[in-house]
């Protein structure tokens, strides 16, 4: 049976992104985060991604400074089988190479009990959250990094409940990032 890992970026002040759409350009990212970043695409069948994300995504990682200034990464997203989970966007909004479109977070729940690697959801706050109170989410990371915003959009903000969490690891990085590993405790087995 595979597991739904989701992974999020967030500043120390809980935002997963600036007051602007996709204002990222605080995310600390080196080395030792590509080569993490490289081992969770490895370990996935699958991407996952709401709406928002997948747009922006889409958009970056084809494009030539994605392929020239980040190739490793790259490489692996572009040929890695997607997934946007989206109410909105049509069929040929989904044009991103081997991604397909899923209409209900609660469709991932079959594939998750097939055999195969993970399932990782990337970025994706809100379609995160929804499969956290679905029950479909395995375990969460979340990686803090040393900045404040002071305002923007909070990674949590479309939670209709509590979510209990029970932190599984923790991993300090050179640059002063931190790795919270969760596993939330409403999983439906």
């Amino acid at each position: 049976m595979r597991k739904i890992k989701a992974f999020l970026m967030t500043s120390l002040d809980g935002y997963y992104e600036g007051e602007k759409a996709w204002e990222i350009d605080w995310h600390n990212v080196d080395a030792e985060f590509n080569e993490l970043a490289m081992r969770q695409l490895d370990d996935s069948d699958y991407l996952v991604f709401g709406r928002m994300t997948f747009q922006g995504m889409a958009d970056y990682w084809p494009s030539a400074e994605a392929l020239k200034s980040d190739p490793d990464v790259a490489s692996r997203m572009n040929r890695a089988q997607k997934i946007v989970v989206s109410r909105t966007l049509e069929e040929g909004d989904v044009t991103w190479a081997g991604s397909r479109l899923l209409r209900d977070p609660e469709d991932l729940a079959p594939l998750r009990k097939e055999s195969g690697k993970d399932l990782l959801v990337l970025g994706s706050s809100v379609l995160t959250t929804a499969l956290m109170e679905l029950g479909l989410i395995d375990e969460l990371g979340i990686m803090v990094n040393p900045v404040l915003l002071g305002a923007g959009n909070s990674l949590s903000s479309s939670a209709r409940r509590r979510i209990a969490l029970k932190l599984l690891r923790t991993r300090e990085f050179g640059n002063g990032n931190v790795l919270l590993t969760y596993e939330p405790e409403t999983i439906r087995r």
